[in-house]
């Protein structure tokens, strides 16, 4: 996962509507310099937006966001998923995408969850949610005892705070929202969207 991370400091985490966005927005983003896009599965049109983000965007590393059942794993990747994403974990997913050889950002909240993870030889971990779990305070606290550890925190991170979570050397990116506002989209004013991805991809990481 650590390659899939390392593309750039912020992963737009998108929930699409309407299929015929997904393309475009896709396009948007990945012009703008955030080629790792993280599709959720929170909408009947994900799967469909994911599919054809992954045929018509060559360039874009597509995955699959708030993936919560192993029956979900084999679909994904079918479709052309290059990671999947998860809120938090379970050994059915562990089992599942290690199966498929498909890298897995599994979620933790809790120090715990963390060090039950790495033992299974995770090493990037999504913090979430990032904001309401602890935020900058938590990620600092655990950067010593935790030192093999990097995250992506997702959760409630804007672009007022992006930046400092980014300066953290136990960051290996972030994922956020922010960068694909629903009225920009709804709008289809890719341009925008096509600004703050530029803005989003400048961000220094420690």
């Amino acid at each position: 996962m650590s390659a899939v991370t390392a593309r750039a400091p912020v992963i737009p985490v998108l929930t699409i509507e309407r299929l015929s966005d997904a393309v475009p927005l896709a396009r948007a983003l990945v012009k703008g310099g955030l080629p790792v896009l993280e599709i959720t599965l929170r909408t009947q049109t994900a799967m469909a937006a994911l599919g054809a983000i992954a045929n018509e965007v060559p360039d874009a590393v597509v995955g699959a966001g708030t993936v919560l059942e192993a029956a979900q794993v084999e679909q994904i990747q079918r479709l052309g998923a290059k990671f999947a994403v998860s809120p938090g974990c379970t050994p059915g997913l562990v089992a599942a995408t290690r199966s498929a050889g498909l890298p897995y950002l599994p979620g933790v909240q809790t120090v715990s969850e963390a060090m039950a993870l790495a033992e299974q030889g995770y090493q990037v971990l999504k913090f979430f949610p990032a904001e309401p779990a602890g935020g900058l305070a938590w990620l600092k606290a655990v950067g010593g005892p935790l030192a093999g550890l990097r995250f992506c925190p997702t959760g409630g991170i804007g672009a007022d705070t992006a930046q400092s979570y980014l300066a953290l050397p136990n960051v290996a990116c972030i994922g956020g929202s922010w960068i694909a506002p629903a009225a920009a989209v709804d709008a289809k004013d890719w341009s925008q969207i096509e600004r703050l991805a530029a803005a989003a991809s400048k961000y220094k990481r420690s």
